[in-house]
C-alpha cells in the first residue's frame, strides 16, 4: 500500500468541502528574528515591546505577515502541491493579533471551481481561515490557485465567487486598546502621518533588494511551504524555481518602510496578483500608491488604503497601453494598514 501522498489535483476538489489542514504551529520570537533576518524589516510595533506598550499594546505582536505565511504554509500540501501558480487574493482580514506561544492552524472551504480550456489545469478558489488554540479566528482570507490535473477528464461546472473588490473600511478590526494619541514618531523612524498623505500619492521606496536562492529556499522552508515549484527545478520547462509569492509579499512590504514607516499593521488585504514570475538574481523594487484614506474609532488610529506594488523597474509604471501588466512588474497588492493621523 502506498503511503507517501502526491498532492490534490484539479479534479480531487469538491465544491463546499471543508479541509482540516495539517499540522498545528507553535510560534515564538525565533520566527520574528528569522523573519527579520530574511527582509528589511523595521516596523516599530512588531520590534519593540516598549513602543508596542505605548500604544497601549501588552507587548510587541508578531508581524501580520508572520500570521499570513505561517497559515498559507499550512495549506500548501492540500491546495497548491500541485500548482502552476498562485494567482491572487481577495477578503483577507487580520482579526486578532498572533503573540509569541500562540499555535495557529488552518482550515479552508473551497468556494469555487473551474477547468481551463487545455484540460490540464484548472482554478480553485478557497477560503482559509487561521485559528488560535483558543479556536480565536485569527485570519481570513480568499485565495485562488491554478492546480494540474493528474489526467485528463470530464470538467466540473464552473462556479466563481463572486468577491468583494475591497473590505469596507467600517468593518477593519483594530487591536483592542490601540492608541497612537502618544505615538512617538521619532522612534518609529519617520515624522510621516495620514494626514501627510494624499489619495493618488506615488510613493517610491528607492531601495532594491536581489533576490537569491539562499534566501528564498530559507523563507519557503521557514514558512513550510512544500509547493514543489518551489523547490523542484524539474517541474518547470526552463529549469528555473520559483520564488515563493509570500516572500516578494514581505520584500516589498519590508522596502515600503522607506516613506511609509508609519503603516504599522497590515488590517485587511483587499485585492492581490502574482503578475510575473521571479527568479534568482532578478532585483526587486518597490513603490506604493494612495488609494484612501479612513477614520477608525480607536485613539488617535487611522487607516490608509495601499498598492504596493513590487517591480523590476520604474516606480509608477503599472500596465501596458494594452492594459495588462508590464513584464517587469511582479507583485500588486492593495491592502489596508492602520497609521497615527
Amino acid at each position: 500500500m502506498t503511503k507517501t501522498n502526491a498532492g490534490r489535483f484539479f479534479e480531487d476538489y469538491r465544491l463546499g468541502e471543508v479541509i482540516d489542514h495539517a499540522v498545528p504551529r507553535t510560534l515564538s520570537g525565533g520566527e520574528r528574528a528569522l523573519y527579520h533576518a530574511l527582509y528589511p524589516a523595521r516596523g516599530a510595533l512588531y520590534s519593540s515591546d516598549a513602543f508596542a506598550a505605548d500604544c497601549g499594546l501588552p507587548a510587541a505582536p508578531l508581524d501580520d505577515l508572520i500570521a499570513f505565511h505561517t497559515v498559507f504554509g499550512k495549506t500548501v500540501p492540500d491546495v497548491s502541491l500541485n500548482a502552476v501558480a498562485n494567482l491572487g487574493y481577495a477578503e483577507g482580514r487580520w482579526l486578532a493579533p498572533v503573540w509569541p506561544g500562540d499555535t495557529l492552524r488552518a482550515q479552508s472551504e473551497v468556494i469555487g471551481l473551474k477547468q481551463n480550456s487545455n484540460g490540464k489545469s484548472g482554478v480553485v478558489w478557497v477560503r482559509t481561515r487561521g485559528l488560535n488554540q483558543h479556536g480565536t479566528e485569527v485570519l481570513s482570507y480568499v485565495r485562488w490557485v491554478m492546480v494540474r490535473r493528474r489526467a485528463p477528464g470530464e470538467a466540473p461546472q464552473a462556479v466563481i465567487p463572486d468577491l468583494a473588490s475591497v473590505v469596507p473600511p467600517e468593518t477593519l478590526v483594530v487591536p483592542d486598546g490601540l492608541d497612537f494619541t502618544g505615538y512617538d514618531f521619532g522612534l518609529a523612524g519617520e515624522p510621516h502621518r495620514l494626514s501627510d498623505y494624499s489619495v493618488g500619492e506615488i510613493i517610491d521606496h528607492v531601495d532594491g533588494v536581489t533576490v537569491e536562492e539562499a534566501e528564498h529556499m530559507l523563507a519557503t522552508r521557514l514558512w513550510q511551504n512544500t509547493a514543489k515549484v518551489h523547490f523542484d527545478a524539474t517541474q518547470r520547462d526552463d529549469g528555473k524555481r520559483l520564488i515563493y509569492g509570500g516572500h516578494l509579499i514581505s520584500l516589498a512590504r519590508a522596502l515600503s518602510f522607506n516613506g511609509l514607516a508609519n503603516a504599522q499593521l497590515i488590517v485587511a488585504l483587499n485585492a492581490g496578483a502574482h503578475a510575473n514570475p521571479c527568479f534568482s538574481g532578478d532585483t526587486v523594487r518597490a513603490w506604493s500608491e494612495v488609494l484612501a484614506t479612513a477614520e477608525t474609532k480607536a485613539p488617535g488610529v487611522g487607516a490608509v488604503r495601499l498598492r504596493l506594488v513590487a517591480t523590476k523597474g520604474e516606480a509608477g509604471a503599472l500596465r501596458g497601453a494594452d492594459g495588462k501588466y508590464l513584464s517587469d512588474v511582479l507583485l500588486d497588492l492593495d491592502f489596508w494598514a492602520l497609521m497615527p493621523v
